[in-house]
């Protein structure tokens, strides 16, 4: 009955949700894009150009991986068990992950699937080899341990603490990093905490120990306690990207650069100074050095051409220090003929280039992005560096040179979330074909992420939902959030609103953003008061710098197109700016028949006429005081709230016919934080337009959404070009407004008739709210009012008896963003479930569906894994012995092992290639005993299989000495013949001249 009662009081006939039942609203989860809680790992797999991130466990949720790759592919991993993820690694299209509750997982890639785990005690570090089946796992005790990840079980395999071998001291012998040798997988360099030694597979033996030790007077990396000897601790350990040098890094700042071959230090550096390991008498300035975080001995296409990136290592007091330095070394000297004074100065460096991060945040990890080779660490060749910082945001920088790159369309829009972090977000529903004309043109670089392709759906449905996601640097993005449908332009959009204003040294802070639906304009306002519009269009200034106009007067207009980004030759370019100079912009719109609309904490309306343009109305709301009617119904004007101060925070534009009125109008509602719903008709004025007050209507408190409605049909009453059309024809639209405060909802007709209205229930506010299509199976859909309330809760009304027709909860969402929850006009809810990341939930015709997986395809199986890069022939030929991965296989998992795939794929090689050694084939084909025929026979031992070896290379080197002496014969008959020769010239000329004399 109070709902009959209502409809009659609204004075709307039509029973508009007649057909909506409570089955019919139940919200799926349909999508998430962000990330679920602070990364805590990356890593990137130049063969497949996929991209991995895991994150810590938080109060947000447990930690999780996610892998992207190109455009929207990519898929999330949950752990059975509740961790944070701290190691992940690509592994012949196998993803592993280390997490902090010591366990090792292996993970299918197109299946999102856990296919192993085990669990070790006290893990240190990590280290896997794309070409391995092998994982050696470091632990606490300094032991390390194998798995095969082929068998997908722990081997048997150790490798015991040498260095407790060396020095009995429990702490001396903590492990501290491992890295397998770039070209020979036979040796594995480990760094323990007071020295690093280099070990060998195949001789299982220490080759070399490493302790760096600074004598009284060496200043060391950071000059403190140089009058006494001292032995830093070892922090990290790297290979040179040859194998002929290692490099260990200390806790006192120094960097050691050490001879493999001789185990003996070449030089000690720090990033301000060199030769740091030797006395001197006029040392350098004590400084207090900031920890190594990670270094990469990088490397360009030619091994031999490298540079050190660190991160770390900076002068803590120095506040321009930068957090990230490249160190370029050059080509390295040849090993054989340079001196130690030479190699030493190879290792001063060309030059030191710091690389800039933001200020206030350190940086705490990153991955390199190569161009395609995943040896040498993921150092070879690298185009890109994304950086995580201690603030769990991401950036992502050129390499070398360190300028900042876009992640717009670049990276997958979750990854734009912590690029930097999402401040607020704003949807709009765009239709189809407007949306497929709004692929941006701008220069990009080279594809970071190129891997994966993307399931393909069925259904395109006609109305998009484009969500406007602002970020701490005030670049927003607009992008198609999708409905569970195919996401035919899958390209964002991209505005700077910092640069717009033409402010580039920061105080610049985005309040209000929204996107005009049908013409695709967009507009932000400023807490400074600047409303500025941007409009689709060619930039006739791509690719150049123009000077800028000089700052917006006090309620005036500015052209702005000047300032547009020269990158962007086709896109969203700036258009127009209005200084409102009434303070903070609290909300902003954009209709689709040219006018702009935004109202600011300082109680002031500007309305923008975009054909002039022109501003045609700029008014305090304390200015509707006289077109308040003050009748029987509860009404609070400012005077009611005790002068409390009043501003706009909800703005729509529709058309419809008035109170009173027998025609209908271009219409602008404004409703304000003390439950004003104000009314403006916009009518045609000479060449323009002008704006009149016609009534306000007064509510209970803040209004959250203003829903203007056909009463007939239940569609939305908008101002769309096509109805503005029809109103020269004397076309009339019979609506009413759906307005909602944060404890009631009302249907009224505007400007200030009486209505019906329903209280919420008591304790609970209203945070968003929208009248949107039931998306039901029934041949006839109704429309209902939806909202999100702050217990999160969403809940669903009948038009216009406004009686509750169900209520769902949302445990997904974040209690304390509830307010920033949007509803689109679609139906579908986007709400924040934590700092950075956001759940798309569609409320009609769905069954409580919880979120699924993708069915994107990860893994291109064409793509082959290259050879890994081997010894030369001449190390070869010189008594270094070549271990192949399947040497390595026999090695660590015995004879008893049953054969790995890789392991039958090179025997298949074996059997169709001709027995002549090339270590590059070698690598290619996965064994160098596929080439030697030296595979380990079913009755001889590991013994005799390198018994037999060194026969064989004794062998070679013989031919090679039998060849020598024969061309060495041969040389020397060559030489007697020519002798001979030139002795009997000779003789011929002396009896030719006595001949001439006698006769």
């Amino acid at each position: 009955m109070a709902s009959f009662i209502r409809a009659k009081q609204a004075g709307v006939q039509t029973d508009l949700s007649q057909n909506i039942q409570p089955m019919h609203f139940m919200p799926d989860e349909q999508a998430r894009y962000g990330i679920n809680s602070q990364i805590s790992c990356l890593a990137y797999d130049p063969v497949q150009s996929l991209l991995a991130v895991g994150t810590n466990e938080s109060k947000f949720g447990p930690g999780k991986i996610y892998v992207f790759g190109q455009r929207r592919v990519h898929k999330f991993f949950c752990p059975p068990r509740s961790s944070s993820i701290r190691e992940l690694r690509f592994v012949a299209n196998r993803l592993i992950s280390l997490d902090s509750k010591n366990e090792l997982a292996i993970w299918n890639l197109d299946t999102a699937n856990q296919v192993a785990k085990n669990v070790y005690s006290g893990v240190v570090c990590l280290v896997t080899d794309p070409m391995l089946d092998w994982a050696f796992v470091g632990l606490q005790s300094g032991d390390i341990a194998a798995y095969d990840l082929d068998r997908e079980r722990p081997s048997t395999f150790r490798i015991p603490n040498f260095w407790r071998e060396r020095d009995p001291n429990p702490t001396a012998g903590r492990l501290v990093s491992m890295q397998l040798h770039p070209r020979d997988i036979g040796k594995i360099l480990i760094a323990y905490m007071n020295g690093a030694v280099i070990y060998s597979f195949k001789q299982n033996v220490v080759q070399k120990y490493f302790e760096y030790e600074l004598p009284a007077g060496a200043p060391g990396g950071d000059g403190h306690g140089m009058h006494t000897a001292r032995k830093p601790k070892v922090v990290h350990a790297a290979w040179h990207p040859t194998g002929t040098f290692i490099l260990t890094a200390h806790e006192d700042g120094s960097l050691a650069i050490w001879d493999t071959k001789e185990g003996r230090l070449v030089t000690a550096r720090s990033l301000y100074h060199t030769k740091v390991n030797e006395p001197t008498s006029n040392p350098p300035r004590p400084m207090r050095l900031a920890p190594f975080v990670r270094i990469s001995w990088c490397c360009q296409t030619d091994p031999d051409n490298t540079g050190l990136l660190i991160a770390g290592g900076h002068n803590i007091d120095d506040p321009t220090a930068s957090n990230l330095t490249f160190l370029e070394l050059g080509p390295t000297p040849i090993y054989a003929t340079s001196s130690w004074e030479v190699l030493a100065a190879h290792f001063d460096g060309k030059r030191s280039l710091p690389i800039s991060t933001p200020p206030g945040a350190s940086v705490v990890n990153y991955v390199l992005i190569p161009r395609s080779s995943p040896y040498f660490n993921g150092a070879q060749d690298p185009i890109a560096i994304l950086v995580q910082l201690s603030s769990g945001e991401l950036i992502t920088l050129t390499f070398p040179s360190g300028f900042p790159i876009s992640p717009t369309n670049m990276l997958h829009p979750s990854l734009s979330f912590v690029h930097p972090f999402v401040q607020k977000v704003a949807v709009s529903t765009v239709p189809r074909a407007r949306w497929l004309g709004m692929a941006e043109k701008r220069s990009l670089g080279e594809q970071i992420l190129r891997g994966g392709v993307e399931y393909s759906h069925r259904t395109r449905k006609e109305q998009r939902n484009i969500v406007q996601v602002l970020h701490a640097d005030n670049i927003v993005r607009l992008w198609d959030v999708g409905r569970g449908d195919e996401i035919e332009n899958a390209m964002q959009c991209q505005v700077d609103v910092a640069r717009s204003l033409n402010r580039f040294e920061g105080g610049v802070e985005t309040t209000a953003m929204h996107m005009a639906q049908e013409t695709g304009e967009f507009a932000a306002g400023t807490k400074t008061g600047e409303v500025i519009v941007w409009r689709w269009g060619i930039n006739k200034n791509f690719g150049k710098e123009e000077p800028r106009a000089g700052e917006c007067e006090r309620g005036g207009l500015m052209d702005i197109s000047s300032r547009a980004e020269p990158s962007l030759k086709e896109g969203l370019q700036p258009f127009v700016m209005h200084n409102m100079a009434q303070g903070r912009v609290s909300v902003v719109a954009v209709s689709d028949v040219g006018f702009v609309a935004a109202g600011s904490e300082g109680g002031y309306l500007s309305i923008i006429d975009l054909r002039g343009p022109k501003v045609i109305h700029h008014g305090s709301v304390t200015e509707w005081s006289k077109g308040e009617k003050r009748g029987l119904f509860k009404h609070s004007s400012s005077s009611s709230h005790g002068g409390k101060p009043e501003w706009p925070t909800v703005i729509e534009f529709g058309v419809m016919t008035l109170e009173g009125e027998n025609y209908s109008s271009i219409c602008c509602f404004v409703g304000t934080n003390l439950g004003r719903v104000a009314t403006f008709k916009l009518l045609p004025s000479g060449q323009g337009y002008s704006v009149q007050l016609a009534g306000v209507a007064n509510m209970d408190d803040k209004v959250v959404a203003i829903c203007p409605i056909d009463v007939q049909t239940g569609r939305e009453a908008g101002a769309t070009g096509s109805v503005v059309a029809g109103l020269r024809e004397g076309r009339q639209i019979d609506g009413v407004l759906v307005a909602v405060t944060q404890t009631e909802s009302k249907i009224f007709r505007p400007p200030h008739a009486r209505g019906a209205s329903k209280s919420f229930d008591s304790g609970i506010l209203c945070d968003a709210a929208a009248v949107t299509p039931a998306d039901t199976s029934m041949s006839s859909h109704g429309y209902a009012l939806v909202a999100v309330f702050n217990d999160r809760t969403l809940r669903s009304y009948t038009l216009p008896g406004l009686r509750e027709i169900a209520k769902r909860p949302l445990p997904m969402l974040d209690p304390l963003r509830t307010l920033s929850t949007v509803i689109a006009k679609t139906g579908d809810v986007l709400g924040f479930t934590g700092p950075s990341e956001i759940t798309v939930l569609p409320v009609w015709g769905g069954s409580g569906r919880a979120l699924e997986n993708t069915l994107d395809t990860m893994i291109n199986i064409t793509q082959e894994l290259p050879p890994r890069p081997t010894i030369s022939n001449v190390q070869w030929l010189s008594g270094t012995q070549y271990i192949s991965p399947t040497d390595l296989d026999l090695l660590i998992g015995g004879t008893d092992r049953p054969p790995s795939k890789r392991m039958m794929a090179a025997t298949d090689a074996e059997r169709s290639g001709a027995g002549v050694y090339n270590p590059a084939a070698a690598g290619a084909a996965g064994s160098s005993t596929a080439r030697l025929q030296g595979q380990v026979k079913e009755t001889e031992g590991w013994g005799d299989y390198l018994t037999r070896q060194l026969n064989e290379r004794t062998e070679k080197l013989n031919i090679m000495g039998d060849s020598m002496d024969n061309l060495a014969n041969s040389t020397s008959k060559w030489a007697e013949d020519v002798d001979g020769f030139v002795k009997k010239q000779k003789r011929d000329l002396f009896l030719g001249g006595i001949k001439k004399s006698f006769f």
